[in-house]
């Protein structure tokens, strides 16, 4: 009995230090922020993600996600993480502006809107680009999240199909980058945050929206705008960075499940982004918007008006790596 009792004890002292491992690899915590509601597409896939990663390491990884700025408004995410208040935070690609300007790639009309090359964006020579431009500012990629790639141009007094159509018009700007394209075609830009848009076309401040086509769902432009053009006229690809000094702390298992997940929720985020957009254009025409949706031909006419000016001016924002980033977009293959 007093050999039983030692044997216990000894056991017991054996197995206390893995113990103390197991609790310890409980206790790793991976706090996310991002600016998105929780019913957008890309918190739907985000939050997925956090639950694939509880999942895949038996609960040693915890995923917090924050959306619709809970932890952090969007602008203070970057430092936020870099600085190691929090570890991990998504942002939209053209958030980065004039810090990082070659992010605002995607964004050039009609450049980059194929859904077979936008599929074979990750992992892509076009993101290990980026993804080292990141590095330089202090935070580390984790995953890149396919948002857009089709907008609409929403207005009530004609449909806008033709150039023609944007002359004189005071539309919903985006950027001072993308708004060239814009006033290309002769029309008058005005930048606003997507909130303030409806108020403004009610008011007759603007004439026009432009907006991703399930932002004019839950905005319900559909009751205050009769036609919408949609068309492929640039993408949005957001993005999930974390600290690089909490992310070189991470065993290597950890790391593999994050690493794993992510790289599952990039995949899933491609179908997710292409099925919401159909909807979206489906309820439009349900909810009795006119819906005029851009044929080939129409794309190529706006791409030869709109995107010389963006690019040019694209690449007076970011001369040294601007080249490469449009060479390395443009390289990415079809098929």
């Amino acid at each position: 009995m007093m050999r039983r009792r030692h044997l216990l004890a000894a056991s017991a002292l054996l197995a206390a230090p893995a113990l103390r491992g197991a609790r310890a690899q409980a206790q790793v915590t991976m706090r996310l922020s991002h600016q998105f509601p929780p019913s957008h597409h890309n918190a739907r896939v985000i939050a997925a993600f956090a639950e694939d990663v509880k999942q895949r390491s038996g609960g040693q990884v915890e995923v917090q996600v924050f959306p619709a700025e809970q932890l952090a408004k969007a602008g203070e995410n970057f430092p936020g993480v870099a600085r190691g208040a929090f570890e991990a935070a998504a942002a939209v690609n053209f958030q980065w502006g004039t810090t990082i300007p070659e992010m605002n790639a995607p964004t050039i009309p009609y450049l980059f809107t194929d859904i077979a090359r936008i599929r074979r964006f990750p992992g892509s020579e076009a993101a290990k680009f980026l993804e080292g431009l990141l590095e330089r500012r202090a935070v580390r990629n984790l995953m890149w999240l396919y948002t857009t790639r089709q907008s609409i141009f929403t207005s009530n007094r004609k449909p806008i199909v033709n150039l023609e159509d944007f002359r004189g018009l005071k539309i919903r700007g985006l950027n001072a980058l993308t708004d060239h394209a814009l006033t290309a075609v002769g029309a008058a830009p005005s930048a606003m945050p997507g909130p303030e848009v409806s108020a403004a076309l009610q008011s007759g401040v603007l004439d026009a929206g432009l907006t991703d086509v399930s932002a004019a769902v839950s905005r319900r432009y559909y009751e205050i705008q009769k036609y919408g053009t949609v068309a492929p006229y640039f993408s949005v690809i957001s993005h999930v960075y974390v600290n690089p000094r909490w992310w070189s702390a991470l065993s290597a298992p950890h790391r593999g499940f994050i690493e794993a997940a992510a790289r599952k929720a990039e995949t899933d985020q491609m179908d997710v982004t292409e099925a919401t957009a159909a909807a979206a254009v489906g309820e439009l025409r349900a909810k009795g918007m006119t819906i005029h949706e851009q044929t080939p031909a129409e794309s190529a006419t706006w791409r030869e008006a709109m995107q010389p000016p963006v690019i040019a001016a694209f690449l007076r924002l970011a001369p040294e790596g601007g080249p490469r980033s449009i060479e390395l977009l443009r390289g990415i293959p079809a098929a």
